[in-house]
């Protein structure tokens, strides 16, 4: 094989950590950050990720969604714009709409929220200014609803091969190292491959991820073909029984028609040994990029068949609602979001945890 190993601890050789609680079957409690054991695969062969506690009140010390986003340009242009006794009519709705544009919700989604909220205004559903906050944060809800998908883990497949992909820049590599920690939390084997070949330092990084998670990782030399570190993973993963390969890609701008082409390449690859595989496309993109976001997705989309999105950095942005216009222009699933620069800050995405986090539940409040 042409892969060469670099190869840490055997994940499943004793426990890791030091805590691990099931919560029911399929569902699981995540533990707190470097302190928990793996347990054993659940028994269904379609594993929900999602099915976990993300959105629960956070432990003491840890900051939750809400402590998280709260300087959302959002919560704050809302307060402003209603908190004085608004006369709730046009004007109002229409200073609503701009708020959301304003916090990268995009034009199109924000427009169809305002008529909504015109019309239930005209018909006198909304008795005071808290009723119209509470039918605002319904439709935000609802437009994120669809999207809402949690990334399902078929155990039948080894091994369940998931390639990353996304621009310089957004998180990528780090986000591997937290899902590495998060499946092997849920009992998961894994394997990485480390496929951006462009930047010695990329696969450096992610060496270093697997050394921290205890995961084997198929690496070549800087240069090699992106495609072939791939094909070696998942020769090796499937050769030894792993659960899931996480394959990394280099990162490119979706402007570079040669680097974009290689991506798909790697995936004609990787068929060749799984006619289903990549099992899924998971792309990265940083919430702070608004708008910029969706040529990304729109050209990444057309190469790769992205089948997932994680959405990375929300802490570090004003906004946060380029969420909401990726699921009004797409409708691809949301898989995770992150939060902060801790494993445990990437989480499965909750519309009603992150819809609360950007606006207040009242105007009092």
């Amino acid at each position: 094989m042409a892969g060469c190993y670099h190869k840490a601890i055997v994940p499943h050789s004793r426990p890791m950590f030091s805590f691990w609680k099931k919560k029911s079957a399929g569902t699981a409690v995540d533990p707190p950050a470097e302190t928990a054991v793996a347990p054993t695969a659940a028994d269904t062969s379609l594993t929900d990720l999602g099915a976990r506690t993300d959105a629960a009140p956070a432990a003491p010390g840890k900051l939750g969604w809400r402590e998280r986003l709260r300087g959302s340009i959002l919560f704050k242009d809302v307060r402003e714009i209603m908190g004085a006794n608004p006369i709730l009519g046009d004007e109002l709705i229409d200073e609503l709409e701009t708020s959301l544009i304003t916090a990268d919700v995009g034009v199109t989604a924000s427009r169809e929220i305002a008529e909504k909220l015109r019309r239930r205004t005209q018909k006198r559903e909304f008795a005071n200014a808290d009723a119209l906050l509470a039918g605002l944060r319904g439709e935000l809800i609802e437009l994120l609803k669809p999207v809402a998908v949690p990334l399902q883990i078929d155990e039948a497949v080894k091994p369940f091969v998931i390639l990353t992909v996304g621009v310089n820049g957004v998180g990528k590599t780090t986000t591997i190292g937290k899902l590495a920690r998060r499946f092997q939390q849920g009992g998961y084997s894994l394997m990485l491959a480390a496929g951006d070949t462009f930047r010695a330092a990329a696969v450096e990084q992610l060496k270093i991820w697997g050394e921290r998670n205890g995961v084997a990782v198929i690496a070549q030399g800087s240069g090699s073909d992106a495609a072939s570190v791939a094909f070696d993973g998942m020769q090796a993963a499937r050769s030894r029984g792993i659960d899931i390969l996480i394959a990394d890609t280099a990162g490119r701008l979706h402007t570079q028609a040669g680097l974009m082409n290689e991506l798909g390449k790697i995936g004609r690859v990787l068929s060749r040994l799984d006619e289903r595989a990549p099992h899924e496309v998971l792309m990265v993109i940083d919430g702070t990029t608004g708008q910029n976001a969706i040529s990304q997705v729109r050209q990444f989309h057309a190469v790769a068949k992205v089948t997932g999105l994680a959405v990375t950095k929300l802490d570090g942005t004003a906004r946060g609602g380029v969420l909401f216009a990726l699921a009004r222009e797409f409708g691809i699933p949301i898989r995770f979001v992150g939060l902060g620069e801790r494993l445990e800050d990437l989480r499965v995405f909750d519309p009603e945890a992150f819809v609360d986090a950007l606006l207040p539940e009242s105007l009092g409040g």
